[in-house]
């Protein structure tokens, strides 16, 4: 189940020649994967391709009809080396995932695909997970592409432009015979727009074909001395024929010619960017009219040195916009321009800010700096956009209530780190661990990629060092000292686990004889990537393999202590598992599988059918927890212990009190933590079930009739002993 269905949409996939697309981006994507005659997709899921994945499972049907293979890859470095079908077939290919972090998984594989070459078209569509959408390490892919040479595409972000880098980087690839890296921003792939299709192509030469009439190139194996042609190929033959490709196709894009003496050049990823800060300056307009030359690479590696020397030829100045660092083509352009003696003044990240994404402001601040220098009197007698002009003095408090008011605002409002979703069943699982703090103290913990990476910010605090999906276990592995009885906890989800950490982390510690302990938290899913399904989600899936026991594949590996939880909203049973994982006289590695649903998978999978019961008529009874006012003291531990965000504070109903009191809104999904938490850390009683029903009964109508009577009049009694004790 993943986070969203493209069931419907997906028939916009059948529309043949001269029909007319409209829809997502990362729709748009897949359907000019079918119109290239694409034999075979992998990929590995992740923000912000993940959505890729979703399509090609929605249109499973669509590619059995046309012949397509499509399955999910084990990691990023799985998919890569699907790849390899292309390399002595002509067999196009294409792979997708997550980049940077998938990236460096896929690295090795990448480097030996590119290294022996390929003959059909194989293309990696991947995620550029850059700026402040991001929750990876701030990495280019532009790096990746430089180091094993292989070409790296950047359309502009319209739907038109994305289809047609598909479809050419097809072309470039087997035109080369060099792996195509095509590279999507968060944006990108959810861009709406349109752009006129083409009749999907069955591939003429099959995966059929090439199991059937196999064939072999020793000479595209990396071996010696193969390897060492393999690099005097890609400078005599490869990088030439590419270059060609992209000058006789014109891949790269003017706009603008003639029109000033000064130049702007970019990544065609921020052309948007880029034109919209033109058009608040005045020099452009919505429809793509500039006044100022623009030369948009839709291919950022290789650079063509030949357009660059004619862009810049009669140009006293360019500004290279190139996001994020190191500024790779900032550096290539200086030694191509002084290469051929031209003269043309470079600006970039002197203009532009170092590092971080390169938002509309950032833009429009560098293009006004790069204009007011070189081309003044375009300016003159035009207001610049906010964003671009020169930062105010800062604002006395005294007679600017605006500037008082934002000052005393930012004292009081507090900050609001990302948590676990309401619900969520691994947040039992850390405040089982913060329990475990009190009776054996703290415990050097490892983390690992994955929602329950929310560990390490309050109120939890848990959680030392993360080194990579799947790694959990890896991290603390130098941490396996005879010398103290006080042993680590390292922390998997199910999706780094089947990643590879079965392998790094489990197999790892079996094989050195580790004594300490990991929590794989099983919550059914791949669940921060959109809760798509893995080998041990629960559900049953129509097209891939569930069910694997994830107690069984550790034991498969060799490790004798494991623990299965069944139900992570236990708190006394994960606490004791926990404690008995520390405690234990055995040696050897020691694994405890928490298992519970994903909650937000729960409530896609729950609702609509809970909204059907009602509607038809049914009883339905829905769980929520309260807190009692007048009991709570407000001490709020159950606060610190949980960190739901269906439990908050209100005002305190006793006048002699100040304290806030807790108190739980209508978000509650009845998971019944609070409540667990109470009971569990003895905090207080002040918590209470009720359950909410509707459809109800004749049963339950009478029993609510008898409650209410039972309870008011002992609430009258209590009035009347409180009005006499007053008297």
């Amino acid at each position: 189940m993943a986070e969203r269905s493209f069931a419907k949409e997906v028939e916009k996939l059948r529309l043949g020649d001269g029909e007319e697309f409209r829809g997502e981006g990362i729709l748009a994507v897949t359907k000019a994967l079918l119109q290239s005659g694409v034999s075979y997709v992998a990929g590995y899921q992740g923000a912000p391709i993940s959505h890729l994945m979703d399509v090609l499972t929605d249109a499973n049907d669509i590619l059995n009809e046309l012949g397509v293979h499509f399955e999910h890859s084990a990691s990023e470095a799985t998919a890569t080396a699907t790849l390899a079908a292309s390399v002595n077939y002509p067999l196009r290919g294409a792979v997708t995932f997550k980049s940077t972090v998938g990236t460096n998984v896929a690295s090795d594989a990448l480097a030996n695909l590119a290294s022996g070459g390929v003959t059909g078209g194989a293309l990696l569509i991947v995620g550029e997970d850059y700026g402040e959408g991001s929750s990876i390490m701030q990495e280019r892919s532009h790096a990746f592409a430089m180091k094993s040479q292989v070409w790296l595409l950047d359309p502009r972000p319209n739907l038109v432009s994305m289809v047609n880098a598909v479809q050419q980087g097809f072309e470039l690839s087997e035109a080369s015979n060099t792996p195509v890296m095509l590279e999507l921003r968060i944006r990108a792939c959810h861009v709406h727009g349109r752009f006129p299709t083409r009749d999907n192509v069955r591939p003429s030469f099959t995966l059929k074909d090439a199991i059937e009439a196999p064939v072999r190139d020793v000479n595209r194996i990396v071996l010696p001395p193969a390897s060492y042609l393999h690099e005097q190929e890609k400078i005599s033959r490869r990088w030439p024929a590419a270059i060609q490709y992209i000058q006789d196709h014109h891949l790269n894009e003017f706009f603008g010619e003639g029109a000033a003496d000064v130049g702007i050049v970019m990544q065609g990823g921020l052309y948007n960017a880029v034109l919209r800060g033109l058009e608040l300056l005045g020099l452009a307009d919505a429809f793509g009219n500039s006044r100022i030359p623009l030369y948009v690479l839709n291919v950022t590696y290789p650079l063509v040195d030949a357009e660059f020397t004619s862009f810049c030829a009669g140009k006293r100045a360019i500004l290279i916009v190139e996001e994020g660092q190191p500024d790779f083509i900032e550096q290539a352009v200086h030694a191509i321009l002084r290469r051929a003696d031209v003269q043309t003044k470079v600006h970039g990240k002197d203009m532009l800010t170092l590092a971080g994404e390169y938002t509309g402001g950032v833009v429009v601040k560098g293009l006004a700096a790069f204009l007011t220098r070189h081309l003044p009197d375009r300016l003159v007698d035009r207001p610049l956009p906010v964003a671009a002009r020169p930062a105010p003095a800062p604002a006395r408090l005294e007679g600017n209530p605006k500037a008082f008011a934002i000052q005393a605002a930012a004292s009081q409002v507090q900050g609001r780190p990302p948590s676990f979703c309401t619900g969520c069943p691994e947040r039992p699982i850390f405040t089982a661990m913060k329990l475990i703090e009190r009776e054996l103290g703290t415990h050097h913990v490892s983390c690992d990629i994955g929602c329950h990476l929310f560990s390490v910010l309050p109120p939890f605090n848990i959680g030392a060092t993360t080194m990579g999906y799947g790694l959990g276990w890896a991290g603390a592995s130098a941490f396996n000292s005879g010398d103290t009885a006080k042993r680590t906890i390292a922390i998997m989800g199910d999706g780094g686990f089947w990643h590879n950490g079965l392998t790094s982390g489990v197999g790892n510690a079996v094989f050195n004889e580790t004594d300490n302990v990991l929590v794989v938290i099983d919550n059914g899913y791949s669940a921060a990537t959109g809760g798509q399904d893995v080998l041990s989600s629960k559900a049953a899936n129509a097209i891939r393999s569930t069910n694997n026991p994830i107690e069984k594949a550790v034991r498969g590996v060799g490790v004798k202590w494991v623990r299965t939880v069944d139900d992570t909203y236990s708190l006394t049973r994960m606490r004791d598992a926990l404690r008995e994982a520390l405690t234990t006289p055995a040696k050897g590695p020691k694994v405890i599988v928490a298992q519970s649903e994903c909650m937000l998978n729960r409530q896609r999978r729950e609702k609509p059918l809970v909204r059907k019961q009602i509607a038809d008529g049914g009883r339905v009874v829905r769980e929520r927890f309260g807190i009692d006012p007048d009991t709570c003291t407000g001490d709020h531990s159950c606060i610190r212990l949980s960190g739901c965000p269906s439990l908050t504070i209100k005002p305190n109903p006793d006048p002699l009190r100040t304290d806030p009191i807790a108190t739980v809104i209508d978000s509650c999904v009845g998971c019944g933590l609070c409540g667990e938490v109470a009971h569990a850390a003895v905090l207080c009683p002040s918590f209470y079930r009720a359950g909410i029903i509707n459809n109800p009964t004749r049963w339950d109508r009478f029993k609510l009739r008898l409650r209410t009577a039972v309870i008011g009049a002992l609430q009258d009694r209590i009035a009347r002993r409180l009005e006499g004790i007053a008297a």
